[in-house]
């Protein structure tokens, strides 16, 4: 696995010319949802919600509102993906895994919490199947639960993004003429400038902002 891991890694970072956005989100009224939900979750499907299910849904959704990052370069054209599959990386004991939530696009925010869940423990009981790391077009690394603020990632190939996810930080903001206590999540973005340059990852981290900040929009 190692090995795997250094030959892709190697090959991502010498061939692709990366280069990286970063956003600090309002992670309140998230936090505030995803505690309504949970609450109501629990008495009806029994599901509980983590932070990453509304982050993965939110990737999902500025994927397809500016669809020039779920692609990949082909040497001499852009293969531009018809929908989007999530590579969620998972660290497990031997290194890291990237199973994938396929037809993403299509599914609600229970199944991509369910999925994510049960492609997790499979992957650190090594009981996925080889296709089940097939058809990835964007990933996601979230080290926010290692109490890492902020990182960038190294985009995994062929795609052109990864999106790193930092850990939600209590801290003083402005509002207004104020400071007042806030929360706030870094969200960095790791792209490939063959595919995607800085005005559509701007934009796509825009996306990004607008869903997390205002999380009822991933519901509908």
């Amino acid at each position: 696995m190692r090995k795997i891991i250094a030959d892709r890694l190697l090959t991502s970072k010498v061939t692709i010319p990366h280069f990286y956005l970063h956003v600090e989100v309002d992670a309140a009224p998230l936090m505030s949802l995803r505690k309504q939900i949970n609450e109501q979750a629990e008495k009806t499907t029994g599901n509980k919600y983590t932070i990453n299910d509304f982050i993965v849904k939110a990737l999902i959704n500025a994927s397809v509102a500016v669809p020039q990052v779920n692609a990949s370069f082909a040497g001499d054209h852009i293969v531009q993906y018809a929908s989007v599959g999530v590579s969620v990386a998972v660290a497990v004991d031997d290194g890291l895994v990237t199973p994938v939530v396929k037809n993403a696009e299509t599914k609600s925010l229970l199944q991509i919490s369910r999925e994510i869940k049960d492609i997790a423990a499979r992957s650190r009981d090594k009981k996925l199947r080889p296709d089940e790391f097939d058809g990835g077009t964007v990933t996601i690394s979230n080290l926010g639960s290692y109490g890492i603020d902020s990182f960038d990632a190294i985009v995994n190939p062929p795609q052109a993004i990864i999106l790193s996810v930092g850990n939600i930080v209590k801290k003083p903001v402005v509002v207004g003429d104020e400071i007042k206590p806030g929360l706030r999540l870094n969200l960095g973005l790791s792209c490939d400038h063959r595919v995607v340059d800085g005005a559509v990852g701007a934009q796509f981290l825009a996306e990004m902002k607008k869903l997390i900040e205002n999380p009822a929009l991933m519901l509908v």
